[in-house]
């Protein structure tokens, strides 16, 4: 039986990704106690059932039955009728207070509000499953669809390190710095388009800017090298289990160079044939006046 343990943080969209399992069509089954999910796959795989796919979602919901999931994980995995893999789901801390207060939901571990300091203790608390998990995805940057397209890679599309993702990210210094991400670099040093009035008001995605910005020999430069030094960065992450890196690069307004920069490094790793995910978190606010 093939058996998928979808756990991790609080707003991380575990019940997002059970519907995704549901439609492949895996049986599912959310906030399962740990301490019963022997006695539901025995159930499951009797021969009236035959159920060959199944999808459980446990976390800190469980409260005190929570703690089981590890030893639960450690059963499951020295059974030969059982193919397991544990999917952790996680984002950065300022997006799930983000999520919660757009929905205005208590945080399970406390029953009251979603702040950084709860979040935190809910990380730490989750420490030992994590490095138990087979997959982690961090949902920081993802819509639905682009969760759901990460979920079909991951399980459908291959293994090993393939399952590493290389998540680039554009920014605006003038509207604070990620806090999400592990490696960034100020960008502010190339010619800044703003000042050129035809280019003002278009974006790092334009070709126009995109060729105002490469005319200056560091451009490239600056791309081979931040492409070099990642790369070179990616096996020891893997190494230290980690699943994917999260790079940002910023300039001052996040509209013209950190978009092209980000788009040019995007590139070179999609030739190395690395997952590639590219977020420009700031270029809605392109006429905002800061």
């Amino acid at each position: 039986m093939e058996v998928v343990i979808i756990t991790g943080m609080s707003g991380a969209g575990r019940s997002r990704a059970a519907d995704w399992f549901e439609d492949q069509g895996y049986y599912c089954v959310d906030n399962m106690p740990p301490a019963l999910t022997n006695s539901f796959l025995e159930m499951a795989s009797a021969a009236e059932n035959n159920i060959e796919k199944v999808a459980l979602v446990t976390d800190l919901r469980g409260g005190s039955f929570f703690g089981e999931l590890g030893d639960v994980i450690d059963e499951l995995r020295a059974r030969d009728d059982i193919d397991l893999t544990v999917l952790y789901m996680e984002a950065a801390v300022s997006e799930i207070v983000r999520r919660y207060n757009e929905v205005r939901r208590n945080h399970p571990l406390t029953g009251g509000q979603a702040s950084a300091s709860v979040i935190e203790e809910e990380v730490e608390k989750l420490k030992g499953i994590r490095k138990k998990a087979d997959i982690i995805l961090d949902t920081s940057n993802l819509k639905l669809s682009e969760m759901n397209a990460e979920l079909d890679r991951m399980f459908f599309g291959g293994s090993g390190s393939s399952m590493f993702a290389i998540n680039i990210s554009s920014f605006g210094f003038k509207y604070g710095i990620p806090t999400e991400s592990d490696v960034m670099f100020d960008v502010r040093f190339l010619p800044n388009p703003y000042y050129v009035a035809s280019l003002k008001k278009l974006s790092g995605n334009n070709r126009k800017v995109r060729d105002y910005i490469f005319r200056s020999e560091l451009a490239d430069q600056f791309v081979q090298s931040a492409h070099d030094l990642l790369k070179s960065m990616v096996q020891g992450y893997i190494n230290e289990g980690k699943y994917h890196l999260n790079i940002a690069f910023g300039c001052t307004g996040g509209h013209h160079r950190s978009v092209a920069i980000a788009n040019a490094v995007a590139e070179e790793f999609k030739k190395d044939g690395m997952r590639v995910r590219v977020y420009h978190r700031d270029l809605d606010l392109q006429n905002k006046k800061g």
